[in-house]
């Protein structure tokens, strides 16, 4: 063995920031564009909570064109004051020291989304260039910083009659993999933070391009939130129901529950919850709560009323949410969240609380709204008996895949390979395309499911309906993971699923329909990743000996500059199956030069809005979009 040279010298100490720039994923999730705009959101919070504190009603949020940010507020403005234990400015501390702020002392704030003290000073040390302004005291105060440090002390550079925060940063590319803001993004959590404060008004500006701008600000709160949700839906009941508990927890802790929902007329259940303004995306000990209330006070009015005459039909959590779009947001004082990117609320507490205001208030408005009640019972109901229809079918299902041979669809042509994370499966539409495919395909890690015609639009299906849909049926058989109850995420074949459709109207529907049907049933595969379009080309052109695939009309127009003195002649493809297996393989199959796009789920609300419009009951939203967007189409084909 050679020799042991551990020893104290080995051991590193990081000091003030550097802990953040040398993992940064630790304290803001990542590098990517998630951890870029979270930069975003850590700011903004700050303002938040500074009007859950009752000093603030206005955030302006503007990327530049560079795509810094500045984040504007009118609040108290960041503590100016020196700071005698730690011998430097309050601004200087807050900014640059990771766990200092107001949020540990509860005399400051109540309520808190940045309980962790890190938020700002992970901002300044990710940021290449940081710049704070401070309205305080009738004067401005100002600080600049690079990459965590400070290149200044604090400075009065004039003085005024408001009060406020200004923070402009740049983000450093020494960190991030791309420093591209994105306004949908950004838009999305804005609108969310002003549903859930209402009262306050958020301003988004890009000045990247002329008059984009967005303004969010809703009185109504999360009765706005659930109209916006269910815009684009039939309703079974005019107004949402809405209710607000505000009280002590078990510590003795202020606390705040706020619910709203309502019910229409799809078949999935549309619910987001918030601990302290914060998306906890994975639920928590609230949303347990919530389900908990809901179901007990429909389950004691159906039976007191004696309104479920089948006695062989059980119903389920899962029956009485059919159809209900929700919000729950709670408030306290001292949540517990898994990690610092906060997805799961953690406080064991709340869930009896949340429960029991739930219950209490669902009964006293069943009781007091009986046709209402009535449309929501018999919907829970159908619901039931749907899904039992559903249960069969897949046991019909599988029995049938057994009897076929084994599990696997007969016209899936699989790869040799068998792990999951080193295989992709192509669905492609048609037979033709079908065929070219397999022929150009890599038979060890490419498999090739070609679907008969489109598949059922599973927006205006239930479950059962769904599942006993023939092409349907062998994309799950295919993919190994069932359906609705039975889904395993952990049995999937394939960690690329490859939507592979013409560049024309029926293209874009059958794609859209096989999207629909990943979002609504199987939403885990888009959020790990595994789901891609494919981007066929639209042209082959040819000067003289050089040729080239082209995928735009923009591509093309370059390609007859670029050969000026030449005769240039192309071919449209109208469809996959026009082309030879080379061809195909070579453009649309081949890993290595091949153009793929990843299905990525950014706007959960924005995605679930989109879809209803697109594929729903609803025609004139529909229209409208189709007006709205008719001038940005390029490369259609009809």
């Amino acid at each position: 063995m050679g020799e042991n040279n551990y020893n104290a010298e080995n051991i590193k100490s990081l000091k003030g920031l550097e802990a953040v720039r040398k993992r940064p994923a630790m304290y803001i999730g990542s590098t990517s564009s998630a951890g870029l705009h979270h930069l975003v959101y850590e700011i903004v919070d700050n303002s938040i909570d500074e009007a859950l504190a009752g000093y603030c009603d206005t955030i302006d949020v503007t990327i530049h064109r560079d795509n810094s940010i500045t984040i504007q507020d009118n609040g108290r403005g960041i503590p100016v004051d020196y700071h005698e234990e730690e011998g430097m400015s309050a601004l200087e501390l807050v900014v640059c020291t990771l766990h200092a702020g107001g949020k540990f002392d509860n005399s400051n704030y109540k309520v808190s989304g940045g309980l962790h003290g890190v938020g700002v000073s992970c901002v300044n040390a990710l940021s290449a260039k940081f710049y704070a302004e401070v309205y305080r005291n009738g004067t401005i105060y100002a600080m600049h910083f690079v990459r965590g440090e400070k290149t200044e002390e604090l400075q009065e550079i004039g003085t005024t009659d408001k009060t406020g925060t200004i923070i402009t940063f740049t983000p450093d590319h020494e960190i991030f993999e791309t420093l591209e803001y994105s306004f949908d993004i950004l838009s999305q959590r804005l609108r969310e933070l002003a549903f859930l404060n209402k009262g306050i008004t958020i301003n988004l500006f890009d000045e990247r391009e002329a008059d984009k701008e967005h303004h969010f600000s809703y009185p109504g709160g999360l009765v706005s939130f659930i109209e916006y949700l269910d815009e684009n839906k039939h309703p079974l009941h005019e107004e949402p129901v809405h209710f607000i508990y505000t009280g002590k927890d078990d510590a003795g802790e202020d606390l705040e529950i706020e619910v709203a929902f309502q019910y229409n007329d799809t078949y999935k259940e549309n619910i987001f919850s918030f601990a302290n303004n914060i998306n906890t995306r994975e639920g928590g000990t609230h949303l347990t709560g919530f389900r908990q209330g809901l179901t007990r006070a429909l389950t004691k009015y159906i039976d007191d009323n004696g309104l479920l005459k089948t006695k062989n039909i059980k119903i389920s959590g899962e029956d009485l949410r059919e159809g209900m779009t929700a919000v729950i947001s709670v408030k306290l004082t001292d949540p517990q969240f898994e990690g610092q990117t906060k997805q799961k609320l953690g406080n064991s507490g709340v869930t009896k609380l949340v429960a029991q205001n739930v219950r209490e208030n669902l009964v006293t408005y069943l009781e007091e709204n009986p046709q209402i009640a009535k449309k929501i019972v018999e919907k829970s109901i159908n619901s039931a008996v749907a899904r039992e229809a559903a249960r069969k079918a897949r046991q019909l299902a599988r029995r049938k895949s057994v009897m076929d041979g084994g599990g696997l669809p007969g016209k899936l042509a699989d790869c040799s390979e068998k792990d999951p994370a080193k295989s992709e499966i192509f669905i492609v539409e048609g037979d033709s395309a079908g065929g070219s495919a397999k022929s150009g395909r890599s038979r060890e890690t490419q498999a090739i499911l070609p679907l008969k015609g489109k598949i059922i639009n599973v927006e205006k299906a239930r479950p059962d309906k769904v599942i006993a849909n023939d092409e349907i049926q062998a994309m799950i058989q295919a993919f190994g993971t069932g359906f609705g109850e039975d889904f395993n995420m952990s049995k999937l074949r394939y960690h690329k699923i490859i939507i592979m459709a013409d560049a024309d109207v029926d293209g874009a529907h059958i794609s859209t329909l096989l999207l629909t049907f990943f979002f609504r049933h199987m939403p885990e595969l888009i959020e790990s990743g595994y789901v891609y379009k494919s981007c066929p080309p639209l042209y082959k052109a040819k000067a003289g000996k050089k040729e080239e695939f082209l995928f735009n009309d923009a591509a093309l127009e370059e390609f007859k500059q670029r050969h000026p003195n030449q005769k240039v002649t192309y071919q449209r493809f109208k469809g996959l199956g026009e082309m030879n297996p080379d061809q195909l393989a070579t453009t649309t199959m081949n890993p290595e030069t091949r153009k793929v796009l990843q299905v990525r789920l950014e706007d959960v609300v924005e995605a679930d809005r989109i879809f209803t419009m697109l594929m729903g009951e609803e025609v004139p939203p529909r229209r409208k979009f189709i007006e709205d967007n008719a001038k940005k189409v390029s490369n259609l084909d009809i």
